[in-house]
């Protein structure tokens, strides 16, 4: 049976909720994550997405993710795919292979080169940019929705935000049929990112990417990857916080659904979280989804 084209569902008359989960490394912690779609499921996320690892690595366990949490809590799934290490006949294979096994949503992107490489090599006969594999899924099966990625305090690799803005308009020219945001903590910088978009006439739905502080370490490594940065706020909060990890995990679970609520006050048309593969925390920031979304 196909899914849903995510495109479909921004004409309803709610705020959409989707939740990521990168694929674990083992088959004991696969079981494990497809266990928690049961309490994922109480909240009826409109979609789920997976990602690939480092580098286009743990292609096989992507897959099987997909499958499990579609075929055991009918989960409409949007897999990730990048151009890392891929020919144009193998990205067709694997799109073709999705598109008969029923998906009809990929999340398009250039990826990250592997952790071996300082820089991303463009694979022979394969795709330099994320906008050049839209097209090329557009191109295959065109009522496939494309989500591609957005980056509200620029890519990384991007000399500004403007420059950035004018690569996310291609990919959007290509045929992306909305944007997932990367994470962020200043929703400032989420309205700021909008209103230079809309400068631009991207008017694809932008659905905002929101990831909570569980660990100083561990955030402080995602941010510098990712190009994201912590407001002082939130550092002078966590700072005080000091080693005791159940209050900084409080105080990011707070910091977060502040950040949802006030997104969904200003009517963006969905949440995207990115819990880090636990069930707790996804629950608890869902709980807050719903109820800011009852209270609106």
């Amino acid at each position: 049976m196909s899914q849903t084209p995510i495109s479909q569902l921004f004409s309803a008359d709610h705020p959409l909720l989707s939740v990521e989960f990168f694929p674990p490394k083992t088959e004991e912690a696969l079981e494990k994550l497809v266990e928690s779609g049961d309490d994922l499921a109480f909240y009826q996320p409109d979609f789920v997405s997976v990602t690939y690892g480092a580098g286009g690595s743990t292609r096989d366990r992507s897959a099987q993710a997909c499958q499990l949490l579609r075929d055991e809590h009918e989960f409409n799934i949007m897999p990730h795919l990048t151009c890392v290490g891929a020919s144009r006949d193998e990205l067709a294979e694997t799109i073709n292979g999705l598109y008969d096994s029923g998906y009809r949503n990929i999340m398009a992107l250039r990826g990250d080169p592997p952790k071996d490489a300082d820089s991303f090599v463009v694979a022979e006969n394969g795709f330099a940019y994320a906008s050049d594999l839209v097209a090329f899924i557009k191109e295959l099966h065109p009522d496939i929705a494309i989500g591609v990625a957005g980056y509200p305090e620029k890519h990384p690799e991007a000399p500004d935000l403007a420059t950035d803005l004018r690569h996310l308009k291609t990919k959007v020219d290509a045929g992306a049929s909305f944007i997932t945001t990367q994470l962020f903590f200043d929703n400032a910088d989420l309205y700021r990112f909008l209103e230079e978009a809309d400068k631009l006439d991207i008017s694809v739905p932008v659905i905002p990417g929101i990831m909570p502080v569980l660990s100083v370490k561990q955030i402080k490594r995602i941010t510098s990857m990712c190009g994201a940065s912590l407001p002082k706020e939130l550092e002078s909060h966590l700072n005080n916080a000091g080693e005791d990890k159940e209050l900084v995990r409080q105080i990011g679970i707070r910091w977060a659904t502040e950040q949802i609520q006030d997104l969904i006050e200003m009517g963006l048309p969905g949440i995207h979280l990115y819990a880090l593969n636990r069930s707790d925390v996804a629950t608890e920031l869902m709980s807050a989804f719903r109820t800011a979304t009852v209270s609106e």
